[in-house]
């Protein structure tokens, strides 16, 4: 059975019209990029099939699907060709490596059903996936938020001041879906991408539309934009956070990385929003709003734009507490004072960039503001309570300038500080020594451990965060501790601490799963957190 999240109805489109948006010509009738596989005789022709969904994954698939089966890192997606049609999937869109798979596989010359065949699959994937689900994107206003930082907690801020403005809201993320101010199961929305592939997120908006939601959040990532997941959405409003090193396993330098966030900006793109709301306070932002040539800019470090701040205070006098309050001056120069519970300046340039998106799209700061007091992004500077007397904190940040902004946040003076953190396997392994160098520079107490190993060796990934640690460390000995165990190192740093010290588990934030060697076995930071400050207290 399906897990993916449907629409209850959809119009669909004959194979005939999909074939012809992707130029897609009959075989055998002339050379053209693409062309159409008819199936073997007896099943239905072209002209009478009528697509009603789209998948990626076979299991997902039911009657009257496109099973999109693209090549893959180590398997072909035409490999599960016979599970999507025996599922009651009427065509395939493929390449010709999956045309040959199918053949092979199934031992005929002709497929069961129809197969569209494309060069280059993906990169028609969204488009035709929007047409199959009536664009959705066309009956509400997308506010996508790009950036290497702080997409999920200005999404999170953006959802929470549309639902005090009274908006029906819908969400898409990092964290998982939420529909009118309602969690959707992760077990029904297929994958677990921070923005998923373009058929279940055409798939996802189409059933938000159908529940009446008007406006939706949705972080993006640069590999959506990189690999066309974003294909067929109309944005009216993009964002853009900041530029610092991450996902360089996939993007070969920087540059690459800035352009393919830049094709959420670029009015050359095809996948550019109506409106480009940038923040400038660093080079890249700057470097973006100059590419969007008629961006709204906001700035919390006084780089002049549109949207800047005055006045930031902190109401209890302790930064870590995250009770903020700040003067946000909008572009006629009229101050409004906002008050949030995240702290670090850093939430209050999320904030700031939130609140000019939903400006944007006609909400007023005043409006948003009873939802931006209240807001709270799971796994980001989550705070648990269990009774002690110092503080303990569970933040997602993996890449070194995320933890550096989380402990410099969090650090003060005559306090100790102890972070516990790992990185990811077969992610950017250039982020493994920094990370380490930084949480040198500013912790007590670094405590290396694994966090999703993967397909690598978890002690090999250790050592080189260790190294990072110790060279910026005159002590590493005692102040750089290897803990492979997770829940290991969570303890140890938790009996660490002292009346006023702080300590931070980075890395996971809201995950509930590690996974390593391709096995992934239950594991939350949070609960962990909780249960080894509980153990402390008997």
């Amino acid at each position: 059975m399906t897990s993916a999240l449907r629409p209850r109805t959809t119009p669909g489109l004959s194979l005939t019209t999909l074939a012809a948006r992707i130029g897609a010509v009959p075989a055998g009738t002339g050379p053209a990029p693409a062309r159409i596989e008819p199936a073997s005789a007896g099943a239905r022709g072209v002209a009478d099939v009528r697509v009603r969904g789209v998948t990626l994954r076979a299991q997902d698939a039911v009657v009257g699907d496109l099973f999109a089966a693209l090549p893959g890192a180590t398997v072909h997606g035409a490999e599960h060709t016979a599970a999507a049609v025996e599922a009651g999937a009427v065509a395939v869109l493929t390449d010709a490596d999956g045309v040959a798979v199918i053949r092979r596989l199934l031992g005929v010359d002709s497929p069961p059903v129809p197969v569209m065949v494309h060069p280059a699959p993906r990169s028609v994937l969204g488009a035709l996936s929007a047409d199959v689900y009536g664009h959705p994107s066309d009956r509400v206003a997308v506010l996508g938020v790009t950036g290497t930082s702080g997409k999920t907690t200005t999404a999170y801020l953006i959802e929470a001041g549309l639902l005090a403005a009274g908006r029906t809201a819908g969400l898409i993320g990092t964290v998982g879906v939420r529909i009118a101010d309602s969690d959707v199961p992760t077990s029904v929305v297929s994958g677990v991408l921070t923005t998923p592939e373009a058929p279940a997120l055409q798939g996802l908006l189409a059933v938000m539309v159908e529940r009446g939601v008007d406006t939706v959040a949705m972080e993006v990532s640069s590999h959506a934009l990189e690999l066309g997941r974003v294909d067929g959405i109309r944005f009216a409003v993009g964002g853009f956070t900041n530029l610092s090193r991450d996902h360089l396993d996939f993007h070969p330098t920087m540059e690459a990385y800035f352009e393919a966030k830049a094709r959420l900006f670029d009015p050359d793109s095809p996948t550019h929003a109506q409106l480009a709301v940038v923040c400038v306070d660093d080079e890249a932002g700057r470097a973006m709003a100059q590419r969007a040539r008629a961006a709204v800019t906001v700035s919390v470090t006084g780089q002049p734009a549109d949207w800047y701040v005055e006045d930031v205070v902190v109401l209890d006098g302790d930064p870590r507490a995250g009770l903020q309050e700040f003067s946000a001056v909008d572009p006629a120069g009229v101050r409004h004072r906002l008050r949030i519970r995240l702290p670090g300046r850093y939430n209050v340039a999320n904030a700031l960039l939130a609140l000019a998106m939903l400006d944007a799209v006609g909400v007023s700061p005043e409006q948003a503001a009873p939802g931006l007091r209240t807001a709270s992004v799971p796994g980001r500077l989550e705070v648990i309570e269990r009774g002690q007397d110092f503080l303990a904190v569970v933040d997602y940040a993996h890449k070194p300038g995320a933890l550096r902004a989380v402990l410099e946040t969090l650090h003060r003076p005559g306090a100790r500080l102890a972070v516990v953190f790992g990185a990811g396997g077969n992610r950017d392994a250039g982020k493994r020594e920094p990370m380490g160098r930084v949480a040198a520079e500013i912790a007590d107490l670094v405590i290396v451990t694994d966090d999703n190993p993967r397909d690598e060796d978890p002690g090999a990934i250790r050592s080189v965060i260790v190294g990072g640690a110790a060279a910026a460390t005159r002590d590493p000995a005692a102040l750089v501790l290897d803990i492979a165990d997770r829940r290991a190192a969570i303890a140890h740093a938790v009996g660490w601490a002292r009346r006023g010290d702080v300590v931070v588990i980075a890395g996971k934030g809201h995950e509930t799963g590690q996974t390593a060697g391709g096995t992934t076995r239950p594991f939350d930071d949070r609960d962990e957190l909780a249960r080894a400050l509980e153990n402390l207290a008997r």
